[in-house]
């Protein structure tokens, strides 16, 4: 009865937060000076049509060199706190003490269908991350979705995590460097004019950014990749 009580009086206190978030909304109709700063400079310094992506991988990028980097400790921390239970699950599947599992018709057609299509998909949105809603971040998201189906579709796939790792300590790797490259070429750390500009709103524009959004879409994509799979049953 008292833990009912208090599941009530916390709902409504959480709704009387919401209610008071919600009342005192005003939609802005005019963009703030920091804002409208970044709208102006990063089509006509950076040459991208997408101004997030702009901020997040050039005048904002070593703080995106950090997020990927805290991911790369949560993928090497999940492998430490279950590699040991992992080990021991696959060693008693290879005695035949557990019986395989196999997924149904329906999931193991999907996946041959719809791998080949969320990579692709992947690939759109890394590639034109400087041109319109994407990136990085997002596409590495969207190929561990892919992975995720294929272990749902056959639980006796292995991911090959040590080519995993490879790939995205060197993806990791070449993006410092194109960081550094900012430092000597260019005006900064990460600075994406080393590369010409470009056409503005063409393919291959943006200077440096499509190249930072691949590195950083690979890196994304690797580390969650293994974090999944670590985590699987």
């Amino acid at each position: 009865m008292i833990g009912r009580i208090f599941v009530i009086v916390a709902m409504a206190l959480l709704g009387l937060v919401f209610a008071s978030v919600a009342i005192g909304y005003t939609e802005q109709h005019s963009l703030r000076s920091l804002a409208e700063g970044y709208v102006r400079l990063v089509p006509q310094e950076l040459g991208a049509p997408n101004v997030i992506t702009g901020i997040l991988l050039t005048y904002r990028g070593f703080d995106t060199l950090g997020e990927v980097a805290v991911l790369f400790m949560v993928a090497a921390s999940v492998g430490l706190v279950v590699g040991g239970e992992r080990l021991q699950r696959e060693e008693s599947r290879d005695d035949g003490s557990e019986e395989a599992r196999q997924s149904s018709e329906i999931i193991q057609s999907g996946a041959q269908i719809l791998v080949p299509l969320i990579s692709i998909f992947a690939a759109y949105i890394i590639m034109n991350g400087h041109l319109s809603a994407g990136g990085g971040f997002q596409g590495g998201a969207v190929i561990a979705s892919g992975v995720v189906l294929m272990l749902l579709a056959n639980p006796q796939y292995q991911p090959n995590v040590e080519l995993l790792s490879i790939t995205e300590s060197a993806a990791g790797a070449f993006f410092v460097l194109a960081g550094i490259a900012g430092l000597v070429l260019a005006g900064g750390f990460l600075d994406n004019r080393i590369l010409p500009l470009g056409q503005f709103g063409a393919f291959f524009s943006a200077g440096a950014i499509p190249v930072l959004s691949v590195l950083l879409g690979i890196k994304v994509g690797c580390e969650l990749s293994v974090i999944l799979d670590r985590f699987r049953p």
